[in-house]
Parts: structure tokens; C-alpha cells; sequence
């Protein structure tokens, strides 16, 4: 049997529909200001965010110490100072096994180097060293003819070093503002907005507070546990740089799924290059198992519900932030999700409705029988019902 059209609720239904249309155009340009006066202001914001997550990690030791009755500006200063002390040992413990075994690694590159051309020049491929010659030389001429821009690089690159030691610093003296004065920054907020929002945004705040310490602090953990485990395979095996591969596994851990792939290549092309195929088989099983063994007994049992996020929504919004920012944008893309998923289901505690549970009989015999004690027996009739 045919339908027809009804045209006053197809207009309803046009009129509905460009009307939402409009409203989320509207959410979408201001989303776009937004982000165009974010990367305006990124040479502050970014020390800020910097701050804030250097702060999650460091704000439980002020805490205690605090609590114990250390002045605010002292307990902060003592934390910066360890965590400073920390910082520079941990570049220390990169830097020295760096550098002392540079020349082993350097050897395996080159010895590396030989055996796949040795590889090349027999079948299949059977490449003469006339060809590489020829291959190399026009690479030279490459490099010789792009000297210019590889001296741009260069001025770009130490601009960047430059900027990120300007951040560091920015972002530690923030850490110690945040740490001494942190516990006023939500009643200070909420006596500057005004109305509903005196409410509204300090109790989102607090939420992702809590949401963002909780991840940093979980990660670390997680993190510590995987350098250590890995550490001890690549110890045992005689990798060089174990320490400054195990401290690349507990930084990458910070950046989830992604950090983990390229720490893990990195662990296993070292070991390839100094210790041949069957030690880099060997380590890249011990970080398949180390990774499964986070994902699903670590993880579970130090996060908990931790971000409240499907592993698929953290893998394609570390995609989109390493799209869209690089390292930066893969850094911040799990928090910035987090976040966004804490205002989301602020929102929908505030819009929702709430739900009303329907009376049951048991529940509505009693309250008829206090009415009916109130009325026969008066006040002390229905104190006893109530008692009773």
C-alpha cells in the first residue's frame, strides 16, 4: 500500500534539519576561531600545557609534603629542585652510554652496511659494486647540488633547540607557580565568572584535573614497568645502550600505541646492527610480549576505567595529532581527548533528564498505611507507624 507525502512534515523536517544544519555551522567556525587564536598563542600555550603536565606528575609529593606542614612556596621549591636533579640525571644516563660506546655502534653500522651489500651482489638482485659506486656518487651530487637548504635545516634546527629551551624553562617556572599556588586557582575562578558558570567550569576543571593527573601518573608507571622488563631482555642478550633504550621506552610510553611501536624499532634495529638477526628476532619477541602484557594485565590493573577510552579512539587520535601537529600533536592527542570526553559527559549529566523509578507495591502500602495511622490515631499513631 502506497504512503503519501505529507507536506507539512516534510517542512517540519527541511525546517529541522537547516536549522540543526545552521547551529552546528555555527559551532564548527567557532571551534575554527578557536583553534586559529590557539596556534596564534602557541609560543605561551604550549609552555602552559607543558607546566600543567609536568605538574600532574610532581603535585603528589607537594601534596605530602604539605601536608606535613612544609610551608606552600618551600615544598614547591624543593620539588622543582629534585625534579631538576632527576631531569639532568636521566640526560646523564643517556648521554654517557652514548658516547662511551658511540664507536662499537658506529663499527656494527659500518659492518652492517657490508653484509647487506654483500647480500645485494649475489642472486636475486646481483647489484656489482659498479652500480652501488654509481648510486653513491649520484647521491654526493645530490647533497652538494641541496647544500643550501641543508644549511637552512640547520639555522631552523637550532631555532628550534633555542625555542625548546625557552619552553623548558617557561614550563618549569610554571610547574613551581602551579605547585605553590595551584590549591587557590579554582575558588579564585569560580569568584571571577559569573552566575551558573561560577559552578559549571570549576567543577570541569576539577574533573580534568583529576583525569590528566591520572593519566600521566598511570603512563609513568606503565612505562617504568616496560623499560625495566625490556631493559633485562636487551641486559641479558648483550645489546649496547641498554640504558638509554630502557629510558626511550619509559619516555615513548607517553604517547600510547605509537611511542611503543617506534621505541620498540629502534630497540630492535640496534640489536640487528650489533648482534645480528637471531638477538633482534630475539628482542623484538620480548617487546611483543612486554606489549601484551601491558595491554592486558598492567594497564587494566593500575589504570582501571582509566581515560574512559576505547583503544580504537586513542589509536585515530594519536593519528589525527601526529597529522595534524607531529610529535606535539601526538603527545597531546590522548589528553586533549580525555578532556574533550570529560566535557561531553559533563554536558550530558547537565542536559540529561533525570530518571524517575516507578513506585513499587511494596513501597506505596506502607505510605498508605502512615496516612491512614495519621488520620485514626493522630500524632503519636503515626510516629509509631513511622518508627515502625
Amino acid at each position: 500500500m502506497s504512503v503519501r507525502l505529507s507536506s507539512t512534515r516534510a517542512r517540519a523536517a527541511l525546517g529541522t534539519s537547516a536549522r540543526v544544519s545552521t547551529e552546528l555551522l555555527l559551532v564548527f567556525v567557532m571551534a575554527a576561531v578557536a583553534l586559529w587564536l590557539l596556534g596564534r598563542m602557541w609560543p605561551v600555550v604550549w609552555p602552559l600545557i607543558v607546566g600543567l603536565l609536568l605538574t600532574t606528575l610532581t603535585w603528589p609529593l607537594t601534596r605530602r609534603l604539605r601536608g606535613r606542614g612544609w610551608p606552600p612556596a618551600l615544598a614547591a621549591s624543593a620539588v622543582t629542585v629534585l625534579f631538576l636533579l632527576v631531569a639532568a640525571g636521566v640526560v646523564a644516563l643517556i648521554a654517557v652510554p652514548v658516547a662511551s660506546q658511540s664507536g662499537e655502534l658506529s663499527a656494527g653500522v659500518v659492518q652492517g652496511i657490508q653484509q647487506v651489500r654483500e647480500w645485494a651482489a649475489g642472486p636475486p638482485l646481483n647489484i656489482g659494486d659498479d652500480q652501488i659506486t654509481g648510486a653513491f656518487d649520484t647521491g654526493v651530487e645530490r647533497i652538494q647540488d641541496s647544500a643550501g637548504s641543508m644549511v637552512t635545516a640547520v639555522v631552523t634546527g637550532v631555532g628550534t633547540v633555542v625555542n625548546g629551551v625557552v619552553t623548558a624553562v617557561l614550563a618549569l617556572f610554571l610547574m613551581f607557580f602551579f605547585l605553590k599556588d595551584g590549591p587557590r586557582f579554582l575558588p579564585w575562578l569560580s569568584r571571577q565568572l559569573p552566575g551558573s558558570l561560577a559552578v559549571h567550569v570549576p567543577a570541569v576543571a576539577a574533573r580534568g584535573w583529576n583525569r590528566l593527573g591520572a593519566f600521566v601518573r598511570s603512563q609513568a608507571f606503565v612505562g617504568l614497568i616496560d623499560a625495566v622488563f625490556i631493559g633485562i631482555g636487551l641486559w641479558i642478550l648483550g645489546v649496547p645502550l641498554v640504558l638509554p633504550l630502557a629510558v626511550l621506552t619509559f619516555v615513548s610510553a607517553f604517547v600510547p600505541i605509537v611511542g611503543a611501536l617506534f621505541a620498540g624499532l629502534v630497540a630492535v634495529l640496534i640489536a640487528l646492527v650489533s648482534n645480528g638477526l637471531v638477538d633482534a628476532l630475539i628482542v623484538l619477541a620480548i617487546i611483543v610480549v612486554v606489549q601484551q602484557l601491558e595491554g592486558n594485565v598492567f594497564q587494566p590493573m593500575i589504570q582501571g576505567r582509566g581515560l574512559g577510552l576505547h583503544a580504537a579512539v586513542i589509536l585515530l587520535a594519536v593519528t589525527l595529532g601526529g597529522s595534524l601537529a607531529g610529535i606535539v600533536g601526538s603527545l597531546l592527542a590522548v589528553p586533549a581527548a580525555a578532556l574533550i570526553a570529560v566535557v561531553w559527559n559533563y554536558l550530558r549529566e547537565q542536559l540529561g533528564e533525570p530518571e524517575t523509578e516507578p513506585e513499587t507495591e511494596g513501597e506505596t502500602e506502607p505510605e498508605a498505611g502512615r496516612e491512614a495511622g495519621l488520620e485514626a490515631g493522630g500524632p503519636s499513631a503515626g510516629a509509631a507507624a513511622v518508627v515502625s
